[in-house]
């Protein structure tokens, strides 16, 4: 059985430890000082309404999207006409991935940053310094034909 240390995601790793690796700790002078840092709200977040995106209303929707891109860097929608029990699918559906058995799970695994389609953690574990505590499925979808064969097949509710 490998050791905690010898996992490659996170996933793996956390039950067998009982501290964060020195791998994750970034030095102080490279992490955000909190003083500094200002507070904000779920109101500041820009929230866009999609429901005129395909009537009159476009292009003004349009723009407010490009502007909270350029200005915030992301955004909110509402109004998007996908059914909360779809989203809830979808999200148990992707969530399977990471509750398959470890070397099912792997099979998806890569540490090459150039993959379309990979399972890994962090971002590029060969040149990092400092890792990023997280594990993460990367799957290019458009156009869908041309990715869809390299996605996971299992659980194989995925495809």
């Amino acid at each position: 059985m490998a050791t905690a240390a010898t996992k490659l995601l996170l996933i793996d790793r956390v039950p067998g430890i009982n501290r964060v690796p020195n791998s994750y700790i970034r030095p102080e002078a490279d992490r955000p000082n909190l003083t500094e840092v200002e507070a904000s709200d779920a109101s500041t977040i820009p929230l866009i309404d999609l429901q005129g995106l395909f009537g009159p209303n476009r292009d003004d929707i349009i723009r407010l999207i490009g502007e909270a891109c350029q200005q915030d860097g992301f955004f909110q929608i509402k109004n998007h006409g996908i059914p909360e029990e779809v989203v809830q699918a979808i999200m148990n559906i992707a969530g399977g991935i990471f509750r398959l058995p470890e070397s099912e799970r792997l099979k998806n695994y890569s540490d090459d940053p150039s993959k379309s389609t990979r399972l890994s953690t962090s971002f590029n574990i060969k040149t990092e310094k400092v890792s990023n505590w997280r594990d993460f499925l990367r799957l290019h979808c458009y156009p869908l034909e041309e990715y869809m064969h390299e996605w996971p097949t299992n659980p194989p509710s995925f495809r």
